[in-house]
């Protein structure tokens, strides 16, 4: 059997809750858009959750192999799998829709 092996990139089949998923999505939407991965208080900002939620999340993703980080250093945060698993990132829920309706 030939298999091939993408060592920095865990199995698409890998699982996760969809919370987790939220937090990969937006660490790789971040990480897309800006060129750099999101800080402690990006995430805290974007999912309006505690200190020790973030960290604690970070910590389970990082045990399950799905990020890598470097201790130490700010902004280190590497996602080990596929984007193509990842579901669709959803809006902040501190950030409701507006829509602008001008008055005549």
């Amino acid at each position: 059997m030939n298999h091939r092996f993408e060592p920095c990139l865990a199995s698409p089949r890998r699982r996760f809750t969809a919370k987790q998923g939220q937090y990969l999505a937006f660490i790789h939407a971040y990480t897309l858009v800006l060129g750099r991965p999101p800080a402690h208080a990006d995430l805290l900002r974007h999912f309006q959750v505690t200190p020790p939620s973030v960290n604690q999340m970070l910590i389970t993703l990082e045990r399950q192999g799905l990020i890598r980080r470097q201790p130490g250093v700010a902004r280190s945060i590497e996602l080990l799998i596929d984007p193509t698993a990842l579901p669709q990132l959803l809006p902040s829920p501190a950030q409701p829709v507006k829509i602008a309706v001008q008055k005549y």
